[in-house]
């Protein structure tokens, strides 16, 4: 029967009506290029989630140090600080606050300021989860904060 339809010359289909025919071409070149978009675009994502998790930790560590600036001494910024830390971090985006690491002190270089350093264990946001490749930034984040202490 294949053999009579390409004997058939009713039944051939001329190469060139095959090639100027672009009805699947939407369909090929999507499937070609779907995953490298969706992987851009997971990627995005990803790095975006750090990007934020890595503000939130510097925006803790800023409103931690500007909690403390009421403490007359030592001792009382650092309650400050960790009554801060408890009660209020869990309102920060993608920051979980079990993962925090907090060291308020008065500074060692110079006795009129209060440093206040926030590191977070960033390992399971989703960005560990892209290619094994791509470089990544570190998965413990640091920021720190300083005031001055006693006013002027």
């Amino acid at each position: 029967m294949l053999r009579t339809m390409l004997q058939d010359p009713k039944s051939r289909v001329s190469w060139s009506r095959f090639r100027a025919d672009a009805v699947g071409t939407t369909a090929v070149e999507f499937a070609m290029l779907a995953p490298l978009f969706i992987l851009l675009l997971l990627g995005m994502v990803a790095y975006g989630i750090y990007f934020g998790a890595s503000h939130s930790v510097q925006q803790i560590a800023a409103d931690a140090a500007r909690t403390a600036i009421a403490g007359l001494n030592q001792t009382e910024r650092q309650a400050l600080v960790t009554n801060f830390i408890n009660h209020d971090v869990a309102g920060y985006p993608f920051v979980d606050p079990h993962k925090l690491t907090v060291d308020a002190k008065d500074s060692a270089i110079d006795g009129s300021q209060f440093v206040v350093s926030v590191s977070y264990d960033a390992r399971e946001l989703p960005i560990w989860n892209l290619l094994d490749s791509l470089p990544m930034p570190s998965m413990t984040i640091k920021r720190q904060s300083t005031i001055r202490v006693g006013g002027i």
